[in-house]
């Protein structure tokens, strides 16, 4: 019985750990992975709403766009988040950097790689996290 306490309380401890609280959601992912419209209206279209998802459709720069918040979010560093268009030939990839500090928020750097037919076009950021589970990039 006591070894079952231990563990429980050491699970405990761990799971409220985090060196940068990257990682929680804040209530911002909605049920069936669709995120809500508040953080994607904090993100400013993201680096898909640039040049390189100049050829997407709305819905395919929307798919873009959640896998750039889920990649700065929830992914370890170095992970890749896809995502898939409405055509074969459209998806991309997001990959964001280890996480930091700056002041009191958490910001991460990222690419993302959009393929539209042929080589892919990349483009850089840095987005920083606000208190709400959002994620603002900088300009």
């Amino acid at each position: 019985m006591s070894v079952r306490l231990v563990l429980v309380a050491g699970s405990l401890m761990l799971a409220g750990c985090s060196t940068t609280g990257i990682g929680r959601s804040g209530g911002t992912a909605q049920p069936g992975g669709q995120l809500s419209s508040t953080v994607i209206s904090a993100m400013g279209g993201g680096l898909v709403s640039g040049s390189i998802g100049s050829g997407l459709s709305g819905a395919e720069r929307r798919n873009g766009l959640e896998a750039e918040y889920k990649a700065l979010e929830y992914t370890a560093s170095g992970q890749p988040v896809t995502w898939k268009g409405s055509q074969p030939n459209r998806y991309g990839e997001v990959v964001a950097a280890q996480p930091y500090r700056v002041g009191s928020q958490d910001c991460r750097q990222y690419t993302h790689t959009v393929y539209t037919g042929g080589a892919g076009a990349t483009a850089r950021g840095t987005a920083c996290r606000n208190s709400d589970g959002s994620w603002t990039p900088l300009t």
